[in-house]
């Protein structure tokens, strides 16, 4: 007398004898055993959602999708609730980046904001200033912005601090020794006061001499207000060129 085969652990037998239906891991067979040594011809396991496969090392990445469009503001709404946020100056070709619209669209937009906020009398404006836009306060408000900021206290730079970072401003990349030429006095003070302030920074050192040289940076640029050193005025025909520099350098060390 033939036996018919027992159907496999968690599939359904159909009404011709054949099992159809999902068989379950050897794990799960191993605990159903555990609890039933019977065969439960109606067990039949709850379909689950695939696992999200992430190769080793990655991490999931969640990207924000948006239709530029569909902001109240549009495309100039988005970009100034991005620039009220930046602490630096904003390239054009990041802002396009973010805001997914072409770098000549986010152009045209500031440039509008610009005119809209000058032909409105607001008390900031968007400007393009060590490369790249950003939201400053209009300078015919500087009194009362610097009252509110400072209380009456000063915090302005000394007469010898901003003689030094005129030096360094026309004539770098240079040396403290030059500058100190210059000046006539030693400068290492005044330095330390403006590469604290970060108006200055290393960039480099001399072939020759190994010394280090100094050159301007963009915050600089930014508390002065210019686009780049191009804009300073013209003032570098008053200072002494880099030969009198070295001159005057060594007459110092003599």
């Amino acid at each position: 007398m033939s036996q018919t085969p027992a159907p496999e652990v968690g599939a359904v037998p159909n009404d011709g004898g054949a099992v159809v239906g999902p068989a379950v891991t050897d794990d799960d067979a191993r605990k159903d055993a555990a609890h039933d040594p019977g065969v439960r011809e109606d067990a039949v396991p709850e379909a689950s959602a695939p696992d999200v496969v992430v190769a080793e090392g990655e991490v999931p990445e969640e990207q924000v999708a948006f239709d530029i469009n569909d902001f109240p503001g549009g495309a100039r709404g988005a970009i100034e609730a991005v620039l009220m946020v930046v602490d630096e100056p904003v390239t054009e070709m990041s802002l396009a980046s973010a805001l997914e619209l072409p770098v000549e669209d986010v152009a045209r937009h500031l440039h509008a904001l610009a005119a809209d906020y000058d032909e409105g009398n607001r008390g900031f404006t968007v400007r393009s200033v060590a490369g790249g836009w950003r939201v400053y306060s209009r300078s015919e408000y500087a009194p009362v912005v610097e009252k509110f900021l400072l209380d009456g206290q000063q915090a302005k730079l000394t007469q010898a601090s901003l003689e030094t970072l005129a030096v360094v401003a026309y004539r770098q990349p240079i040396s403290r020794s030059r500058v100190s030429a210059v000046r006539g006095v030693n400068v290492d003070g005044v330095f330390r006061t403006l590469l604290t302030r970060g108006l200055v920074a290393e960039v480099g050192a001399e072939d020759e001499s190994g010394a280090t040289l100094y050159g301007t940076t963009p915050y600089f640029l930014q508390r002065l207000g210019l686009g780049s050193l191009d804009d300073l005025p013209a003032l570098a025909p008053y200072l002494p060129e880099v030969d009198v520099l070295d001159e005057l350098a060594e007459q110092g060390r003599a």
